[in-house]
């Protein structure tokens, strides 16, 4: 049984990593002890769990299905063993979070280091994605989210700011090489650096001034995923090529420096700020009580 849980591990190690050399980086291994822990669980199933070529390393259907009943079973695992952190003076572990990437940027930055200075046990890790996940399925014990964006048997937390905005900037040369838009539908006839779900829809611009809100889908030369990504919307409009509509919070640094500057600011639209949320229908490992705890004192 020992034998076939440290293989089950390789195998989602391997997985998790996207290759056997990955894996054996991340956990401090040898590939070539990842590699026969899962030829070993291949000849116990009798089947490939996962697809080997000289680049990358894949699973199969079997492999998808295994780690997709893996991982919430480990996340039950962990959590079982964190029930003795209760006898602990300090409470000690990982926190598995799941965030979107304006939060990573602007939201987790100024309490990571007083969390982590007041809990030194604790080891936090951040998943930065932007769509909406199974916090179990996923093996995080808590995500950050806006509130319409959460289920309703979650326990939700403010974190970060209560309000915050979408601002519209562009580059000094850009505005003066094709003029300042003064309604949202000017926009229609500039430059746009466009922002693109995960499931492949166009993010439209949406405006609001005194009730009425208006929604653009204007023309641009660039279009990223949401996310990390627009890092490079933001170079684009720095470097002329283009309006950006993003985080207010994201923007402000190059406002500030005069790399970008804002417009259309009347019409900027607000809206709550995010959520921490976690099941209410599980145990709440001790890192992740600690952290709750923290947010709330803020």
């Amino acid at each position: 049984m020992a034998n076939d849980m440290q293989d089950l591990l390789a195998f989602l190690a391997v997985v998790q990593a996207g290759g056997f050399r990955e894996a054996a980086r991340v956990g401090n291994g040898s590939a070539s002890q990842l590699s026969e822990a899962v030829k070993r669980l291949e000849a116990r199933l009798g089947m490939r769990l996962l697809h080997r070529t000289t680049r990358s390393v894949s699973a199969t259907e079997a492999g998808a299905l295994l780690v997709e009943r893996l991982t919430p079973a480990l996340a039950e695992v962990q959590a079982s063993l964190d029930v003795v952190n209760h006898f602990r003076d300090r409470p000690a572990g990982t926190l598995r979070l799941n965030v979107p990437a304006n939060v990573a940027r602007t939201v987790l930055p100024p309490i990571i280091k007083p969390f982590l200075k007041r809990y030194p046990e604790i080891r936090l890790e951040v998943t930065v994605e932007d769509s909406f996940v199974d916090l179990l399925a996923a093996g995080c014990d808590a995500g950050i989210r806006y509130d319409e964006r959460l289920a309703q048997d979650v326990i939700a937390v403010p974190i970060g700011p209560r309000t915050q905005r979408l601002m519209t900037a562009a580059a000094p040369e850009y505005l003066q090489a094709r003029g300042r838009p003064e309604h949202p539908r000017d926009l229609l006839q500039h430059a746009c650096m466009r922002g693109q779900f995960a499931g492949g829809a166009i993010a439209v611009w949406e405006f609001e001034r005194d009730g009425e809100v208006v929604r653009i889908d204007p023309p641009g030369p660039l279009q990223v995923r949401q996310g990390a990504a627009f890092d490079l919307a933001v170079q684009g409009a720095i470097d002329g090529l283009g309006i950006v509509h993003l985080f207010e919070d994201w923007l402000r640094p190059h406002i500030a420096s005069g790399a970008l500057v804002p417009i259309l600011e009347p019409w900027c639209q607000s809206f709550d700020g995010p959520f921490l949320y976690y099941s209410g229908r599980r145990h709440v490992p001790s890192p992740l009580r600690a952290f709750v705890d923290f947010i709330r004192e803020g």
